[in-house]
């Protein structure tokens, strides 16, 4: 082959593979995240074997069918790697999946994560990269998990909150991010923080498809339960000035919400037609200033409702107009979390310890409040949902799934999936579980129950010839 053929083949070669990275880079997105895809090994592994799950093998200690009490369904515990977990469950619950809660490795290089086996350090100049392709493939499969109505809430600190908001706007789409909630799990900061004593974690709120999607709310506490310390024929409530203050609270910006209402000093009566009686007060919405402002209702509502939700006190020749704010059911969530109940030394490390009766088997655990109001918001009514979180560690997650089904009455079912790294999933995930359900020290038992699995992988002609008593069925 002469010199000049041959230089055209490799030319040919070259611009072969250039068109093939330009199609590539045409497809990226432009504007979004961009991150070196790094392999994974067990991402490999997949696409040569197929995973499955098998029944624990039991022995002391380990029983992998636990009942308390029966149910047409089960609660499942996985053990292994949760890209193998996934892999399966887009098998047996694609499209299935109510609620999606997980708490993944939070990259702050403190030996806490693993990538191909090797611990992610803080000055590793890929730990970014290493996360970000490590999460992206977990979260396209379980987006695949998720039914129509289906909600995913994933928790985060500032390691990677920005990128992670990008990501998730990326798979699960801008248009449904429902919300960013911040939690203040360490009241008492982290005291090896340089400049500023981080209190607080996020948890990030998406939807299949924020259209279908339904969030609840939650039950008032006991303290805001106080606030409404009035009652009448209808309900117990409190005061609030009918005048509006703030925003849009003067006659320039709301015109139509400022006109004069005439109480009567005697009968407390309310009207909006002009009195020149003396009983009569005319009563203007001002501020203490004297300044004009404007009334939060409308002519037409005050005329509807003042009988009932309107009340007027009278000091001398001045009137004070109050609504009746009263109590509800539930209150809308708010994205900034503050409650004693959150904090995660007291609700998730000494509960853990209580529990196991250990100390120091499992770090930084969720406080289980959080992680009920959580799952209240995302399945209050739903009372068969089925719960999914594919980094459990401790399995806070179905102690929460069990606390709330005892609570309402509700039926639904958790699948939680943890590595065996350390023996996490047998000596802490799998014990908390049992004993929740079955009860511990002197705290009785949730009941319910849990089928324990462990991932496996085989090739396809394997596969054909494995038992079925050995294959699972979910």
């Amino acid at each position: 082959m002469s010199d000049k053929i041959q230089k055209e083949l490799e030319l040919q070669k070259r611009i072969s593979t250039l068109e093939a990275e330009l199609k590539k880079i045409r497809k990226q997105k432009k504007y979004g995240l961009v991150w070196e895809d790094k392999p994974e090994q067990i991402v490999e592994d997949c696409k040569r074997n197929v995973p499955i799950l098998r029944l624990k093998e039991k022995k002391k200690g380990i029983d992998p069918i636990v009942i308390t009490r029966e149910s047409n369904d089960e609660n499942i515990l996985i053990e292994g790697d949760n890209y193998h977990a996934l892999s399966v469950l887009n098998y047996t619950h694609k499209g299935k999946i109510d609620v999606i809660y997980i708490d993944p490795p939070y990259n702050t290089g403190n030996k806490s994560w693993k990538y191909n086996n090797d611990y992610v350090e803080k000055d590793d100049s890929f730990k970014h990269s290493k996360w970000v392709s490590f999460i992206s493939k977990r979260l396209e499969l379980c987006r695949e998990l998720l039914s129509a109505k289906g909600i995913i809430v994933v928790t985060i600190d500032d390691y990677e909150i920005g990128t992670l908001r990008l990501l998730m706007d990326g798979i699960f789409g801008e248009e449904n991010r429902l919300g960013l909630v911040t939690i203040m799990h360490n009241p008492r900061g982290r005291s090896d923080d340089k400049y500023f004593a981080t209190s607080h974690e996020y948890a990030l709120f998406y939807a299949k498809d924020s259209a279908s999607a339904i969030t609840y709310k939650i039950d008032l506490t006991e303290e805001q339960k106080d606030l409404f310390n009035l009652v009448d024929d209808i309900s117990s409530y409190r005061l609030l000035p009918l005048k509006r203050t703030g925003s849009n609270s003067t006659p320039k910006e709301r015109p139509k919400l400022f006109f004069p209402i005439f109480v009567n000093k005697k009968t407390l009566e309310i009207s909006l037609q002009l009195q020149s009686d003396k009983e009569w007060l005319r009563v203007l919405p001002k501020d203490g200033s004297g300044d004009d402002r404007v009334w939060r209702w409308s002519k037409e509502k005050v005329e509807k409702e003042w009988r009932t939700e309107l009340v007027a006190k009278i000091k001398g020749e001045k009137c004070l107009l109050f609504t009746k704010d009263r109590i509800k059911t539930g209150r809308k969530p708010k994205t900034v979390w503050v409650d004693p109940r959150y904090d995660a030394s007291s609700h998730g490390t000494v509960l853990l310890e209580k529990i196991l009766g250990q100390r120091k088997v499992f770090d930084y655990p969720k406080s289980i409040n959080a992680v009920l109001d959580t799952l209240t918001i995302t399945s209050r009514d739903n009372k068969n949902a089925i719960i999914l979180d594919f980094f459990a560690g401790s399995g806070t997650t179905g102690h929460a799934v069990l606390k709330l089904n005892q609570q309402d009455g509700g039926n639904r079912k958790f699948i939680l999936n943890t590595n065996s790294e350390s023996n996490l999933c047998e000596e802490v995930t799998y014990k908390r579980l049992v004993k929740v359900i079955k009860g511990y020290d002197k705290t009785p038992g949730l009941g319910g129950n849990l089928r324990y699995y462990k991932t496996d992988l085989v090739d396809i002609e394997r596969l054909h010839n494995t038992p079925d008593q050995a294959k699972v069925t979910l």
